[in-house]
């Protein structure tokens, strides 16, 4: 695998230059990918031979006796990262992932937990200097993840997988590419632990209406009333944190929620 093209650049040193906060306009790329075609993606045979020590230097490999760490939450077409950004600093032992097929995009959000490491190592001046630690916990991949993700990650290894504002690839004949599929919900049923959690939000209902719909009629998925999450913080991020989210709530939109849990397999 190709180390750059994964890799997350660690962050200088305080008595080095600081790193600039990324903006997004030197970052451009069309808003949506072919899923279908090759895009020349680096990924690991198994997931037992990916290096996320080039992600998180912090967690791999395993220090002092401590347990190795996992990647728990995958956030599938991240985009911009907003969400990671948001719960990282909430569940700092939770070590979560973003995966966007993008090349701009994914550049945009590794630079982004660069900068955000950095930060939270060097205060600003007069201050007190800040623990190291701050956004360790949190990567970026580029990935096709209706390929490739047990590429990534073994079976039940996650405990939640966000689809967010995912594209709702309006015309029929264009559906077979939409991120939820009954084909798909097999591998996320794969990654995805016994009473782990699937959040889908969008501001399309017809994509809401086929999202609910496919999980609904998948024997390894359970609804969750929404009202059942109405304190969960995890949510509240997943409807607000992403850029999607606070643009939709900026022009009056609605959006809709449907959460799953995944069930157990049936004894054998």
């Amino acid at each position: 695998m190709s180390k750059r093209s994964h890799q997350v650049m660690d962050a200088p040193g305080p008595s080095e230059p600081l790193l600039r906060e990324p903006q997004k306009r030197f970052y451009r790329q069309r808003a949506h990918a072919n899923v279908f075609v090759d895009h020349e993606l680096d990924y690991p045979a198994s997931p037992d031979q990916m290096d996320w020590s080039l992600h998180y230097p912090n967690y791999f490999p395993a220090k002092d006796g401590q347990d190795l760490k996992q990647v728990e939450w995958a956030d599938v077409g991240c985009g911009f990262g907003g969400l990671l950004m948001a719960l990282a600093p909430q569940f700092p032992d939770t070590v979560m992932l973003g995966m966007e097929i993008r090349v701009s995009v994914t550049q945009y959000v590794a630079d982004r937990i660069a900068h955000a490491r950095q930060a939270a190592i060097v205060a600003p001046e007069g201050a007190e200097e800040k623990k190291p630690g701050g956004f360790q916990n949190v990567s970026v991949i580029r990935a096709n993840s209706m390929k490739h993700m047990p590429n990534f990650f073994a079976k039940g290894q996650l405990s939640k997988i966000f689809f967010l504002f995912p594209d709702p690839h309006f015309k029929v004949r264009k559906q077979k590419a939409r991120i939820v599929t009954t084909a798909l919900l097999a591998e996320y049923a794969f990654v995805l632990r016994p009473g782990g959690i699937l959040y889908t939000v969008t501001d399309v209902k017809d994509l809401h209406e086929w999202m609910d719909h496919h999980l609904r009629k998948h024997p390894s998925f359970e609804y969750i009333p929404t009202e059942e999450l109405a304190d969960d913080p995890i949510l509240l991020a997943a409807k607000t944190a992403t850029e999607e989210g606070r643009k939709v709530e900026r022009n009056g939109g609605d959006k809709w929620v449907a959460c799953f849990r995944r069930l157990p397999d049936p004894e054998e």
